[in-house]
């Protein structure tokens, strides 16, 4: 379930990291698929992205908090998602082409989870036709 597997964003793929599509290596700083809400979460209706944990660096930023953040029903902190593609509002840039995440240094830890050319990656490309 989409769900489950919390949401994502490194910016720095690994060097054996390869497209599906072709022999070219992939790069988060030129995809930004992982930054977007999945279509299985769209179809669940489920709009709660990338948790903010009181742990984690983000949650000791309060102008952020209160720049990027909503507060659901359960009272729990997740990044905004803004636009069409429902994309994470720290993303800058245009998906496919270049990216960058303006939280990278103290993005939260579903953030860091998600690898360059793993199932999740190639599934979130597909999402967004990058692949």
């Amino acid at each position: 379930m989409a769900r489950a597997a919390q949401r994502r964003g490194n910016t720095a793929a690994k060097p054996s990291a390869r497209s599906a599509q072709s022999d070219v290596p992939l790069d988060c700083q030129t995809c930004g698929a992982c930054c977007c809400n999945s279509n299985e979460n769209k179809a669940e209706r489920y709009i709660d992205y990338v948790e903010v944990k009181p742990r984690d660096a983000l949650s000791k930023r309060p102008e952020l908090i209160a720049k990027l953040c909503v507060i659901n029903s359960k009272s729990e902190t997740h990044l905004k998602l803004i636009g069409r593609e429902q994309r994470c509002i720290a993303l800058e840039g245009k998906l496919g082409e270049e990216v960058r995440c303006s939280i990278y240094v103290v993005r939260p830890k579903p953030c860091r989870t998600v690898e360059a050319g793993s199932d999740e990656c190639h599934a979130r490309r597909r999402d967004q036709k990058l692949e």
